[in-house]
């Protein structure tokens, strides 16, 4: 199939229409998670809700890699998106069980929660991006996963503004009961995609085994090194950007993620491409600048309008810069180690994003007026990455001539 130049195959597009309802699935409750701990009475834990998430999918990433290249892909698939349909539910249960003024249990519960949820994003994405390179042609590799993002935007974008609205208008039961049902959805599209690991077997217990054999691949370290500014600024953002629109008047927090989603999906749709034309260096360099940029007016804004200017750029920033990355990690993976090479990409991912949610979380919950310096650091990372990125480049080019 890699040697056809077909790109919209049958299953190209399942995997896009299961993967928009996944994102929507996990994406939808984010939002308002700050407001749920508040309940709780423990909103000094405000990082928590992102740094356990992504310490869930962190610890999974030790062996999902290895599993999508031994046992195969859709197995990992399957996993994962059962794990989102299975939190949904929990939350509600957890709700019914917990009263939330009598101590800290029901907080510890929902803690342990985040932790688990945190393996459905784990696993599904290895699988899903080694699947999607096992069907697209070689020299199309950054389209591919330029449109399997726009999927993942696209449940980005729809799923926090119906999460938002659910969740004022009649509760956050009816949310996280949408999530479930959005993830069974997922999951049915999920089972309708081919295996496409030759030689795919059931998993085993030294699968399992992270002190046996390779769990990362050292090939793909510059992508992953590219990923690290990115994800920390995409942790910050996650955590604090709640209270932050709240404070300038959102009533449906959701819908300023909508905006940024809809602006990644915009730049997404043509990013993938170029990377796959001028190569990916070039790209990330222009994508660090929107970064600092879209960080840096999200520092110093003070009304909805200037908020959502910043939050553009930023979108455009990630619509750049995630694609690229990974189109360049499956170029930087060996034969037969696309799904290792892509879950070390993945793990930078989840250390990114889990420490600047646990650093910006316990900042901001402490004095709020940290709220503009921390988009300002991001700022700054995105700034020095670029910059690497740009000599880096002028460096190879004085080196040919």
């Amino acid at each position: 199939m890699k040697n056809s130049e077909t790109l919209f195959t049958r299953t190209f597009i399942t995997l896009c229409i299961s993967t928009v309802l996944f994102m929507a699935s996990f994406g939808m409750i984010m939002p308002e998670l700050p407001g749920y701990l508040d309940l709780m009475g423990a909103g000094h834990l405000l990082g928590y809700i992102i740094g356990l998430f992504t310490l869930g999918a962190l610890v999974s990433r030790l062996f999902a890699g290895k599993i999508a290249d031994r046992a195969g892909r859709k197995v990992v698939m399957v996993f994962g998106t059962s794990v989102t349909v299975i939190a949904g539910f929990l939350y509600v249960l957890l709700g019914s069980v917990s009263d939330y003024s009598t101590g800290m249990l029901g907080v510890w519960l929902f803690l342990a929660l985040r932790f688990f949820h945190g393996l459905s994003t784990g696993f599904r994405p290895i699988g899903s991006s080694a699947l999607l390179t096992d069907i697209v042609p070689y020299n199309r590799r950054g389209e591919a996963l330029g449109f399997l993002g726009v999927a993942g935007n696209a449940g980005m974008a729809g799923g926090p503004a119906v999460g938002s609205y659910l969740a004022v208008e009649y509760g956050y039961d009816s949310m996280f009961i949408t999530s479930s049902i959005l993830g069974i959805f997922s999951l049915l599209f999920t089972l309708k995609l081919p295996e496409t690991l030759p030689n795919s077997r059931k998993v085993l217990w030294s699968d399992l085994n992270v002190f046996k054999g390779k769990n990362f691949d050292i090939a793909a370290w510059p992508a992953a090194l590219s990923l690290l500014p990115v994800a920390l600024s995409f942790g910050v953002f996650l955590t604090i950007t709640p209270d932050f629109v709240e404070g300038l008047g959102y009533r449906y927090k959701g819908v300023f993620n909508t905006i940024i989603v809809v602006a990644s999906i915009s730049m997404r749709l043509f990013a993938g491409k170029a990377s796959d034309k001028y190569g990916r260096k070039p790209l990330l360099a222009i994508g660090g600048l929107l970064l600092f940029f879209g960080m840096g007016i999200l520092s110093l804004a003070t009304t909805q309008l200037e908020a959502a200017v910043g939050g553009v750029v930023y979108g455009l920033s990630i619509g750049i810069n995630m694609p690229t990355i990974f189109a360049w990690t499956t170029d930087l993976s060996p034969k037969g180690k696309i799904a290792l090479g892509i879950g070390t990409t993945l793990v930078a991912l989840e250390i990114g994003i889990g420490l600047g949610a646990f650093v910006s979380g316990h900042l901001f919950s402490s004095d709020p007026v940290w709220l503009p310096y921390l988009y300002r650091y991001c700022a700054y990372s995105g700034g020095c990455m670029s910059l690497v990125l740009f000599y880096s480049i002028y460096l190879r080019s004085t080196h040919m001539n």
